[in-house]
């Protein structure tokens, strides 16, 4: 079964997925990250060139020809899933695809709609059985 982790308290969700891959990737895993859209994916992929002034986080599109050898994911359409170690959920609802992967992780900001939409996750993960750890990340930011 899915293991799903929400991270809540969240002020900037793309730099929490640059902070995760860089613990995730050291220990052989490999992150599939679904933004809302187009533009996010761009944006969190500047974060992911961008984190660390001398590191870089190897990471591709979906539909480019390494995606099934690059660590990092991003996708915005959820049709070509390259792997199932652990999907970063960067859209306001559930991805009907969760299951098939062994790890889940909502990031939740800190404006309400945003809290709001992830109470709604909450319950429909919860209402289906899954086990749901949660974590504030207000404390681990910067």
């Amino acid at each position: 079964m899915t293991r799903i982790d929400f991270y809540f308290n969240v002020d900037n969700k793309f730099r929490q997925v640059a902070e995760l891959a860089e613990v995730a990737l050291p220990r052989q895993r490999r992150l599939f990250v679904f933004t809302s859209g187009n533009d996010a994916a761009t944006q969190l992929e500047t974060m992911l060139w961008t984190h660390t002034p001398t590191g870089f986080l190897p990471h591709c599109r979906s539909n480019h020809p390494l995606a099934a050898e690059t660590p990092i994911v991003v996708d915005c359409e959820g049709t070509a899933l390259s792997h199932d170690d652990i999907l970063i959920n960067l859209t306001p609802a559930h991805p009907s695809f969760f299951s098939r992967f062994r790890r889940l992780i909502e990031l939740v900001g800190m404006d309400e709609n945003d809290r709001m939409e992830a109470r709604s996750r909450y319950r429909f993960y919860r209402d289906r059985g899954y086990e749901i750890r949660s974590h504030d990340a207000a404390g681990t930011q910067e």
